[in-house]
């Protein structure tokens, strides 16, 4: 995959661009150091913790004991349960801090482990040979559950670095008994077996796509806090409850549906309740649907063939204020927000001039005559319009081709007297 901005291919390490977009890669959940060219206080230590990321965005913080310098994208050695592991660094400095603190991670935690060293070749080709046995195990454990008759589905597997421990990561409606399987896959693999379960948008995550606007998933790119979205947030954005279409990769209702759920609200709070009828003359206007940024919400009566007549916010307003007196307009027909008023000026075509193909039709016969004229000429070979063309098709008879030679030869002879000087040899002979 290549960076989008500078247009580099092969296998990315940053986007190419010497360090200029602070990223260092273009993998999932990448960080911006904004801090990058800020130096340290002389008085204050760097920060000693330091984050990894390892294999679909999956993001760990270690404690850089032995106080190694490190940068962004830097293959580091750390610390596992058991054994260690192979990552990169993704984030140092300050900025470390301030993720820890989102995530409500403490420095003093016991969970925190070490960070051992910079990875070596020898580390790096066993990390290697580990992420190629993910995918084949991975096809083998979803048939051995087949087997097993187990309601669960193996979606991704993880080896660690030291090619001793994998993680699986399943998805499971109910609750499973995964004992048996965890003994059939340790001595099937040689390996010591995790299994961690996962939901359906954590697997849109890990897998990837691209959403129905045209990008990658936010899930897989940016977003690492899923909030619960339920179809009020539809309905409140005036959007029709079509599962296919508000549903995304994952099954679930699209994450998107909330980022500008606030702004509806906000927006919201200045219309009336649409369930009040208004009252007309004409009978009851019922709602059918509002437009809530340009504030004209839509009416119909019942005895207007279901003819649906916008109404502006203020117009609504006033007639509510009007029925809670206990008056009534004639029609909102007098309301219409589309309705042309009688302030605007329409100006007639004085001119006459209202085709764009006007052009096209005076003077195009003269013009196409006149050519046609000397096309003619050209191939009449300079003869008049008068004179008849030489007939075509039929062949020439005997006497026409001697008559044509015998033509031919005096039409020379004539051209080699007039071009002879006087006493030359050139003359012709009578």
């Amino acid at each position: 995959m290549g960076c989008g901005s500078c247009s580099s291919t092969g296998i990315p390490k940053g986007c190419r661009s010497n360090g200029s977009c602070g990223v260092n890669g273009c993998e999932k959940h990448t960080v911006f150091d904004w801090l990058s060219d800020m130096e340290q206080p002389g008085h204050l230590a760097p920060f000693e913790f330091v984050e990894v990321r390892f294999k679909n965005g999956r993001k760990e913080y270690f404690k850089n004991v032995n106080q190694i310098r490190l940068y962004m994208g830097d293959v580091v050695a750390v610390e596992g349960n058991p054994g260690h592991d192979i990552g990169a660094v993704s984030l140092t400095g300050e900025l470390v801090r301030l993720q820890m603190n989102k995530r409500r991670l403490k420095a003093e935690s016991p969970d925190i482990r070490k960070l051992y060293r910079k990875a070596n070749q020898r580390d790096i080709d066993l990390w290697k040979e580990a992420q190629a046995r993910e995918h084949d195990t991975m096809v083998r454990s979803r048939v051995i559950v087949k087997d097993l008759k187990l309601n669960m589905k193996v979606s991704d597997v993880e080896f660690q670095g030291d090619n001793a421990k994998a993680t699986f990561y399943y998805i499971a409606d109910e609750r499973v008994d995964f004992r048996e399987l965890i003994k059939v896959l340790a001595s099937e693999f040689k390996i010591r077996v995790e299994m961690r379960q996962i939901g359906t948008r954590q697997e849109a995550g890990k897998i990837g796509g691209i959403g129905s606007c045209g990008r990658e998933l936010c899930c897989s790119t940016w977003l690492t806090d899923f909030r619960s979205v339920n179809t009020a947030a539809a309905r409140y954005q005036q959007l029709s409850l079509n599962p296919t279409k508000l549903a995304g990769q994952c099954g679930k209702l699209k994450c998107c549906l909330n980022y500008e759920l606030d702004t509806y609200l906000d927006a919201l709070k200045k219309f009336p309740d649409t369930n009040k009828n208004l009252e007309t003359q004409a009978g009851k206007a019922y709602f059918q649907k509002m437009d809530i940024f340009k504030e004209i919400l839509w009416y119909s009566l019942p005895d207007k063939n279901n003819e649906w007549i916008p109404v502006s916010l203020e117009d609504v307003k006033r007639v509510m204020a009007m029925n809670e007196k206990g008056e009534k307009p004639e029609s909102l027909g007098d309301y219409n927000a589309q309705k042309p008023s009688a302030d605007t000026v329409t100006y007639e075509n004085v001119v006459g001039q209202d085709e764009l193909t006007r052009f096209d039709n005076k003077g195009g016969n003269r013009r196409n005559s006149r050519n046609r004229n000397k096309k003619g000429k050209r191939n009449n070979g300079g003869r008049g319009q008068n004179q008849k063309p030489k007939a075509e098709g039929k062949a020439p008879t005997e006497g026409e081709n001697k008559s044509r030679n015998r033509n031919n030869r005096n039409r020379n002879n004539r051209r080699r007297s007039n071009n002879a000087k006087p006493g030359s040899n050139d003359a012709p002979k009578s």
